[in-house]
C-alpha cells in the first residue's frame, strides 16, 4: 500500500472536501429497470401457417420447422399435431439412398448410426386419419437430438426416439405418397401406440426449477392462413410458468390414464348442436386440416352440418365454447364411426389458446 506523507495531507483532505462537495451537488441519475426475475420458459418460438383450399376443399396446415436431425442440417417443415404423440420423419434425404428401398431400410446388425441418428432393426407402422381416408407410414425407431426452429430462433432437444418411416401409403387408394408428404411432430400427452418410447418430442426438454414441461399455444393468426406460407411468431412457448397454470386464465383438465396410450388428450364434455345435446369425448387436434367431426352415434342423419348451424360445446371441467358454421369456415360433420371422439379442427384454435402440461397431466383451455 502506497504511504501519504504528512506534508501532503492538508492538500489531500482539501482535495478530498471538494470532492464529497461536488458529489453532494450532483443530481442522482435515473437507475435502470430491475432486471425480471423468476422463472422464465425454456423459449418461444414461432410456427408456419399455410391455406392450400381449392374451391369448397378446405385443407389448413400448421407447421413446425426442424433445422436439424443428428448431426445434419435439413431444411423441413413438420405438421404441429396436438392430436398424436411423437415426431415421425421420412427417410429420404435423411439417410443415403442406398439404405432405403420400397421394402425397408437396410440395417446392420441391431443397430447403426448414420448422421449422428441411431436406426434401429425395430420395425412397425404409424396410422392416421380415419374413415376413408387413412395414411400409414412404414418405418422403424430411431434416436436422435433434433432441432427446431429456423433463422428466427432455435432450441435442440436431447436424444429422443423417433418413427423413421421409408414409405407412406393411403391405405383405402394404395396409392404410395410423396416423401415427406406426412411428417408429423406430435406433441400430444402420452405415448404413441407404435411403439410406447415415443412420446411428445416437446416432453423431454429438461426444464429450470419451477418451470413444468409443457407447451403453451397462443391463439393462431387468421390472416396467416393464405397460399403463400407465412411465418407466424411467437406462436409457441416451451416450458410453463406458474402463471401460466394458475392466474393467465386457462381452465385446466385433468387427464385420464391407459396402460396402452398414456394419458390421454380426449376430454369430456357435451355437445348441443341443432338444439340437441349428447355426450362425448373432445379431441383439439390441430392436425385436422379443414373439418370438426361431432361423434353422434345416435343421430338420424350424417353428413355436413348446413353454415349458420350453432354449436356449443361445454366441457365438464366449466370451458364453454360456441361458434357458428360457415361455408368456408368452422366447417363441421356429424358421423359415427368407430372412433368416439368429437374431433375439432384447426379452425378450433383461431379463437382458442391451448396447453398441455405434461408433468401434472393436464391440458389447459382458453377462449380468446
Amino acid at each position: 500500500m502506497r504511504k501519504i506523507y504528512l506534508k501532503y495531507l492538508p492538500l489531500f483532505a482539501c482535495g478530498l472536501s471538494l470532492i464529497l462537495l461536488i458529489a453532494s451537488c450532483k443530481k442522482d441519475s435515473p437507475k435502470p429497470p430491475p432486471a425480471p426475475t423468476g422463472p422464465t420458459p425454456i423459449a418461444t418460438l414461432g410456427l408456419y401457417e399455410l391455406d392450400t383450399t381449392i374451391n369448397t376443399a378446405v385443407y389448413k396446415r400448421l407447421y413446425i420447422p426442424i433445422a436439424k436431425l443428428g448431426t445434419q442440417t435439413v431444411n423441413m417443415l413438420s405438421v404441429f399435431d396436438t392430436g398424436s404423440a411423437g415426431m415421425t420423419i421420412d427417410a429420404a434425404g435423411i439417410l443415403p439412398a442406398s439404405m432405403i428401398s420400397n421394402s425397408g431400410i437396410a440395417v446392420t446388425g441391431h443397430s447403426m448410426v448414420v448422421n449422428g441418428i441411431t436406426v434401429t432393426d425395430t420395425v412397425s407402422t404409424m396410422s392416421y386419419g380415419g374413415g376413408s381416408n387413412v395414411t400409414i407410414e412404414y418405418g422403424n425407431l430411431a434416436y436422435a437430438p433434433v432441432t427446431i426452429g429456423d433463422n428466427h430462433g432455435t432450441v435442440t432437444t436431447i436424444r429422443i426416439p423417433f418413427f423413421l418411416y421409408y414409405k407412406v401409403v393411403n391405405q383405402n387408394t394404395g396409392q404410395k405418397l410423396a416423401a415427406h408428404s406426412n411428417d408429423v411432430f406430435g406433441v400430444a400427452p402420452g405415448n404413441s401406440y407404435t411403439n410406447a418410447i415415443i412420446a411428445s418430442p416437446l416432453s423431454y426438454f429438461k426444464t429450470a426449477a419451477n418451470v413444468t414441461s409443457g407447451f403453451k399455444l397462443a391463439k393462431l393468426s387468421s390472416a396467416g392462413f393464405s397460399t403463400n406460407l407465412t411465418f407466424v411468431p411467437n406462436l409457441l412457448t416451451l416450458g410453463l410458468v406458474p402463471d401460466d397454470l394458475t392466474s393467465a386464465g386457462f381452465i385446466m383438465h385433468s387427464l385420464s390414464y391407459s396402460s396402452i396410450s398414456g394419458y390421454s388428450p380426449d376430454i369430456p364434455a357435451t355437445i348441443t348442436y341443432n338444439g340437441k345435446t349428447i355426450q362425448g369425448e373432445l379431441l383439439f387436434d390441430t392436425g385436422t386440416p379443414a373439418i370438426t367431426v361431432i361423434e353422434d352415434h345416435s343421430a338420424h342423419t350424417l353428413g355436413n352440418l348446413p353454415a349458420g348451424t350453432v354449436i356449443t360445446i361445454n366441457t365438464t371441467s366449466g370451458f364453454s365454447y360456441h361458434y357458428t358454421t360457415g361455408s368456408g369456415s368452422n366447417l363441421t360433420a356429424v358421423d359415427a364411426t368407430l372412433d368416439p371422439r368429437t374431433i375439432f379442427s384447426l379452425d378450433f384454435f383461431l379463437s382458442n389458446e391451448f396447453l398441455t402440461d405434461y408433468t401434472n397431466h393436464q391440458i389447459g383451455l382458453k377462449n380468446n
